[in-house]
């Protein structure tokens, strides 16, 4: 079985190691790939340039399945051109990736079907948005794919007029409009779905760690970590998701006629309300991926090619009882730039945990080196919460480059 995972990030590294470790053993493909990614999986090789070049040289391969890393490549039409040339894929349609792609198409879903989530409005441009702004804080979200960065909970106006700047004159995003919502407030969690022609499975619920700074200070991240459990949430808690957000959006795809196979992203926020739906992603999260996937047994590989041509099987897979943190190192100068070239010490010097590459390369001498924002993710696992943040950050430490950022309170922060 020949499987390929497009993608590049330290989200696509983890699918490829949980795939390279599957019982049937596949043989695991990736494009575009990365050194560390190489390491574990072939190169696909061929000229690639768009979504049918791609398909094409999956085709050439004789490659068996796709698994969808990156949200780009689905928006694009991934799935819908693969599953043509009858490559089962999975990851959603075009269509069904708008959960994603537009959060403006999110909200009115959610609304359609009457998933708990916030008020909101949308404009079209900085004065009608500013002006649709009642109180603070508030949250604005750009309505399109901005790689985790579109999103801005601003305290004042001066806040969220720069980041309306931002959209409207600067096009930092491209085109697209803004939703003005509602501020919600409590802990958040992200629960993520194997969907696959209405039948779904709940994987191990996860939280991650938005803002840059320890205590959730500083500028929004695309993650700064996670941690995954089986009982971060209790389990009646985690009946009502199931029934008021994750059950109540597969039955929309369903209603809607939305063809969905593929991991369907649940963020949420716990008010004094009960869970609020934030957000969909179809596709697994990031840092979310990498806190999860480890916990992951049997055979992945074939549970997601099943489910992927419409044939859900809960019984190939098993989750472990333990607790898994994982802890982001980002190069200097992340979000606003990032910096390449600092060379990684200590990765030799790590036992016991995984280390996920996000963006890195090896320079001419072989080592390796940063090459993104968010570097790498050094995820430890324990029977408790505690012994897991232990391993993460003991093993974390001996790992440095110049200018690197991490916090010092993951897998700390809303337990304590």
């Amino acid at each position: 079985m020949k499987v390929i995972v497009v993608g590049k990030g330290g989200r696509e590294h983890a699918l490829v190691t949980a795939l390279a470790e599957s019982e049937s053993s596949p043989e695991v493909y990736c494009y575009p790939g990365s050194d560390a990614i190489f390491e574990l999986a072939k190169q696909l090789p061929g000229e690639i340039s768009d979504v049918d070049s791609l398909v094409q040289a999956m085709l050439h391969e004789g490659i068996d399945f796709c698994v969808g890393g990156e949200e780009s490549w689905l928006a694009k039409g991934l799935a819908d051109r693969a599953r043509e040339k009858g490559i089962p894929t999975w990851g959603p349609v075009k269509e069904s990736a708008r959960l994603e792609a537009s959060k403006e198409f999110a909200k009115k879903f959610m609304f359609r079907h009457n998933i708990p989530t916030g008020s909101y409005e949308v404009a079209n441009d900085y004065e009608s948005a500013m002006s649709a702004i009642k109180k603070y804080p508030t949250v604005l979200k750009f309505d399109g794919l901005a790689a985790g960065k579109g999103v801005a909970i601003c305290a004042d106006e001066s806040e969220a007029g720069s980041f309306l700047k931002e959209v409207y004159v600067d096009g930092r995003f491209g085109d697209g409009r803004v939703l003005i919502e509602e501020f919600l407030e409590g802990p958040e969690v992200s629960v993520i779905a194997a969907v696959s022609d209405g039948e779904y499975q709940i994987f191990t619920p996860a939280r991650d760690y938005k803002r840059l700074a320890d205590g959730d200070e500083g500028l929004n991240t695309g993650g700064m970590g996670a941690v995954a459990s089986r009982v971060l949430i209790d389990k009646d808690l985690l009946s009502l998701i199931d029934r008021e957000v994750i059950k109540a959006s597969v039955d929309g795809l369903i209603s809607d006629g939305m063809d969905f196979r593929g991991f369907l992203y649940a963020g949420l926020m716990l008010t004094e309300n009960g869970p609020k739906l934030l957000e969909y992603n179809c596709r697994f999260g990031d840092p979310e991926a990498q806190a999860v996937l480890p916990l992951v047994g049997g055979d992945f590989s074939s549970y997601l090619f099943e489910a992927a041509t419409g044939n859900l099987q809960e019984g190939l897979i098993s989750f472990d009882e333990s607790w898994s943190i994982c802890l982001v190192l980002a190069s200097a100068g992340y979000p606003n730039s990032s910096r390449s070239d600092d060379v990684i010490r200590g990765l030799d010097s790590v036992e016991g945990v995984r280390v996920y590459h996000a963006g890195t390369k090896k320079n001419e001498n072989g080592e390796y080196a940063t090459n993104g924002g968010r570097v790498l993710a050094v995820v430890g696992r324990g029977n408790d919460r505690e012994s897991a943040v232990s391993n993460s950050y003991n093993e974390a430490s001996k790992v440095s480059f110049d200018g690197d950022q991490r916090r010092s309170d993951i897998g700390r922060m809303h337990f304590e």
